[in-house]
């Protein structure tokens, strides 16, 4: 795991100077060496955390004649294989690394060598003999990788930071991206706030050369259920990938750890650790908010080395402008405070951990995908024009039972579910932003997503969306981040290709029942755990800021954001006030309303004004 940047064309003539800069700004993302490319039309950097092959291999890497050179942030669990077939063709290999097997493949194969790769990348290969840099992300976006134009230059890295600063880039915000991130909770890609500034889609590739860039997407992820499948098949065929897949992410020079959470997905990636560490975090905010002598229970049932800790509000919120400067962008999720907390937890102790990331998308895992089933038998009995009537009438209920149900079901799924988190309405936003006039339906960035899944059943379309959209813009964002803060890599065995075949071809039946999600993968998780934890429903990973907000210290710092300057430029700030009014005085529960407004004005603060 490393961090990569690099820019195409020349500056002022400080371009070593300015390489140097971009790297030293990711230092985090690989503290153990750095190493640098310069050369006429190109300047490339890279940050090292040591995992494969401690001794040589550094980066960047050459082919044999050093037409090639490569930078590299990622894993990949096939290079041993690949390296064989390689050095059949006649390569010679330097190290034992698994990045040579990138620069060796993408000179045999080109960009074909994508569909080859098992693993999590994101890299950049300088071609000297034409002047090409090829860039490219893995299939489902693990690991990050943005880019922009300024001038005759294309520049890029794996974070943010190290595009800003870019001599000559004039940073302004994108007010689009405020507007969906106001809906969905996080910044949706491949837009950024900041205005020119992109990220690579996954599983895509671009090739700059000349100033000319071509942008290719190289794999999708397609649902095809076999409804004659049994259960006994679905979870014999999930059981069988994803041991396959753990035992490649285990493949390592160091040692490797793993996160237990109270619920299956974690809990079953960590049953293959007998004997080595698990790591996890509560909050000291009543069992809800603390489960960790659940896991504790599965730790001692695997037989493993459990290290765990409570966080409290004060250190919670103490520590948030330093998340959001790894964050870059606002991202509302509180979860990415614990995230950054366990991982905190692990760097102390291990250099590599496993997660259960994924799986919900895979297997139909949130509790929203009960949604289809539980608005049929209304939608077939009442006529669409009396739904939508009641639909917009429910939206100005209080809080009570059914409202979201009766807004839910008023219209298609196409045209109300945006994803697994959905904050802001159009008519909230327009209500809520100063400018309401670039307000823009949150369905309407979801509709290409949802023709590209075309006749699929209503739960898969669910996936589907959510695999392009929330996996990337919100899990991956803050697993990413919140590990390479803390300079521990870490790998998701659900979200390898096998695994994904093997959950592509299961039918809804088998993935959402009345009951549970995940059904599937709880009967072959079961194998693995005691019953209960298989079966344990899915909480996520609970955060009280609900109760925080109502106490008089942090509603006192949430008050104080929405009253400043930067609010009034972006928000009516009478109704930013009494949405947190409404919320402390119990009328209803606005707190995931009231933290992603708060988290921009945050990340406006300290990352874009640079004021803290």
């Amino acid at each position: 795991m490393c961090g990569i940047c690099g820019f195409t064309g020349e500056t002022d003539g400080g371009e070593e100077r300015q390489i140097r800069r971009m790297a030293e700004l990711i230092t985090h993302r690989g503290p153990d060496s750095c190493g640098f490319f310069g050369d006429a039309g190109i300047h490339m950097g890279f940050r090292r955390l040591a995992i494969i092959d401690l001794a040589a291999g550094n980066q960047p890497v050459y082919n044999e004649e050093k037409t090639l050179v490569l930078t590299f942030n990622g894993e990949i669990y096939n290079y041993r294989e690949l390296r064989e077939e390689l050095l059949a063709r006649g390569h010679f290999f330097s190290t034992n690394s698994d990045s040579e097997v990138l620069v060796h493949g993408y000179e045999e194969w080109g960009e074909n060598l994508l569909l080859r790769l098992r693993g999590m990348f994101a890299f950049a290969i300088w071609d000297t003999r034409d002047g090409s840099l090829f860039l490219a992300r893995d299939f489902f976006g693990i690991k990050p990788l943005y880019y922009m134009r300024c001038g005759d230059c294309l520049v890029y890295g794996s974070e943010i930071k190290c595009l800003l600063a870019f001599p000559g880039f004039r940073k302004e915000l994108n007010q689009n991206a405020l507007d969906s991130y106001l809906s969905f909770q996080y910044v949706v890609p491949p837009e950024t706030l900041y205005r020119g500034i992109f990220c690579l889609p996954p599983a895509h590739w671009m090739r700059c050369r000349n100033g000319k860039i071509i942008l290719r997407r190289y794999w999708e992820p397609r649902f095809c259920p076999d409804e004659k499948m049994t259960l006994e098949e679905a979870a014999d065929r999930i059981e069988a990938a994803f041991q396959n897949s753990v035992e490649a992410h285990k493949i390592s020079d160091v040692e490797v750890g793993c996160f237990l959470s109270s619920g299956v997905d974690s809990s079953w990636a960590a049953s293959y650790f007998s004997g080595q560490k698990a790591f996890t975090v509560g909050f000291d905010a009543g069992s809800h908010y603390n489960e960790i002598w659940w896991a504790k229970k599965v730790a001692q049932e695997k037989q493993l080395c459990h290290t765990c800790r409570l966080i409290g509000s004060d250190e919670f919120f103490s520590v948030l402008p330093q998340i959001l400067n790894y964050l870059d962008q606002p991202l509302a999720d509180p979860a990415c405070v614990a995230l950054y907390f366990v991982s905190e937890l692990a760097s102390r102790q291990v250099k590599v951990v496993l997660s259960g990331e994924g799986a919900d998308e895979l297997f139909g895992g949130y509790r929203i995908y009960h949604m289809p089933a539980s608005n049929s038998m209304y939608q077939k009995m009442v006529p669409a024009w009396l739904r939508r009537a009641v639909g917009e009438a429910a939206r100005y209920f209080p809080d009570i039972r059914g409202r979201d149900f009766l807004v839910r079901a008023s219209r298609p799924l196409e045209e109300t579910f945006i994803g697994n988190a959905s904050m802001f309405s159009l008519a909230e936003k327009r209500c809520l932003l100063r400018r309401p006039e670039e307000t823009r339906d949150p369905s309407v960035l979801c509709r290409p997503y949802y023709r590209r899944a075309g006749e699929l059943d209503a739960v898969t379309k669910m996936q589907y969306l959510d695999l392009h959209l929330w996996l990337v813009g919100d899990i991956l964002l803050k697993a990413d981040r919140m590990s390479m803060a803390n300079s521990l890599e870490l790998r998701v065995p659900f979200l390898d290709r096998e695994v994904f075949q093997a959950a592509s071809v299961i039918p809804e039946k088998w993935k959402v029942t009345e009951n549970t999600t995940k059904y599937a993968m709880r009967v072959a998780a079961e194998r693995h755990l005691p019953k209960n934890t298989a079966e344990k429903p899915k909480l996520g990973f609970p955060v009280p800021i609900r109760l925080w907000l109502k106490e008089e210290k942090y509603y006192g710092m949430v008050r104080e954001e929405f009253s400043s300057e930067a609010a009034g430029r972006f928000f009516r700030q009478g109704e930013l006030l009494r949405l947190l009014e409404r919320h402390v005085r119990g009328r209803e529960d606005l707190s995931r309303k009231i933290w992603t407004v708060y988290m921009f004005l945050l990340w406006y603060r300290v990352c874009f004004l640079k004021k803290y």
